[in-house]
């Protein structure tokens, strides 16, 4: 958009094209002329103006027919029409109106009158047409936030997929960690971040190779020493993309503990951002909650008993109290 608003004047009459330049000064507008409703029309369409000053009696396509068609065009539906008429009588305002003009201009001019209305209708106009741009800006960015989650649930799927132990396990845990967030006061601003988070807390796994990932024994220690990159890989693979850098607290540290046991930094209480301490209590209920060709599930009564016992050393002991009083609500 530019600075100066931009006025279009459709009359065949020199002298009024003069008048109407002079009256407008420069530095306020930028002024385009068209001598009849065929250029009319064609610049009303190139330059979008801020308001058309139209006169009624044009030759071969009057004013009535171009007011009409520029009302058809979607472009143009909404710019502001001044109707120039010598005609002062109900029938062609009202003729004018149906065609769509928003107002008229009476010749001769009076001066002040024809600035005020100007002023009026390009400010009005211009104020629209942000309002225009502000909430097709809002639904592009809700596009691509929609295409965002679709790509970052895609990921998840697809190491669903690969790691058929846990299909189902990312949709509870992130469910899970979203209500104990909430419960634990997390402001709504970084839910959507910790959602994020858990979506792609184990997303470090796709770098792991299928003999350790699909491995149904004991892992050796040189086995684990790579297994515990997962987190690593999430980071070195999350961290350079700006969109998902608040969500980088999950992947990277849902293994800490809160005693330092943890890995892959060895992060003890506090150090260990919030977002992965929510998290983790809700994975390892989960795990222990399923089935695994290792070992059966755990009663319920059974997991709230270890989740107590390990609050202080894997868990925080603040949230674990929170977990544990509203279980049936998390769950």
């Amino acid at each position: 958009m530019n600075d100066k608003p931009c006025i279009l004047i459709v009359d065949d009459e020199p002298i009024i094209q003069q008048t109407l330049a002079a009256l407008l000064p420069l530095e306020t507008y930028e002024v385009h002329h068209a001598r009849d409703g065929a250029e009319g029309l064609a610049k009303a369409i190139a330059l979008q103006p801020d308001a058309i000053l139209l006169d009624i009696m044009l030759p071969r396509v009057d004013g009535l027919a171009v007011c009409r068609r520029l009302r058809e065009h979607p472009l143009l539906a909404e710019v502001p029409i001044l109707m120039i008429t010598s005609l002062d009588d109900r029938a062609t305002r009202l003729a004018g109106l149906e065609a769509g003009a928003d107002d008229f201009l009476t010749k001769p001019f009076d001066t002040l009158e024809l600035l005020a209305r100007l002023k009026t209708i390009t400010r009005l106009n211009r104020y629209r047409r942000l309002i225009e741009q502000r909430d097709r800006l809002a639904r592009m960015n809700e596009e691509l936030r929609a295409a965002y989650q679709q790509t970052i649930e895609g990921w998840s799927q697809a190491l669903d997929l690969r790691d058929h132990e846990t299909v189902g396990h990312t949709r509870r845990v992130t469910e899970m960690t979203v209500r104990l967030a909430r419960l634990a006061g997390v402001e709504e601003d970084s839910i959507e971040h910790i959602r994020r988070g858990a979506i792609l807390h184990d997303i470090g796994k796709m770098g792991i190779p299928d003999s350790i990932l699909h491995k149904t024994g004991p892992l050796t220690e040189e086995e684990w020493k790579i297994m515990r990159q997962h987190p690593v890989y999430a980071y070195e693979w999350l961290s350079h993309i700006d969109y998902l850098r608040p969500a980088l607290d999950i992947p990277y540290c849902h293994h800490e503990h809160w005693d330092g046991s943890g890995y892959p930094r060895g992060l003890k209480g506090e150090q260990i951002p919030l977002a992965a301490r929510l998290f983790t209590l809700a994975d390892v209920w989960d795990a222990l909650r399923s089935d695994r060709p290792y070992r059966h599930t755990m009663p319920e009564r059974d997991t709230l008993i270890y989740i107590e016992t390990q609050k202080g050393l894997l868990f925080d002991p603040e949230l674990t109290k929170i977990f544990i009083k509203n279980i049936r609500q998390i769950i």
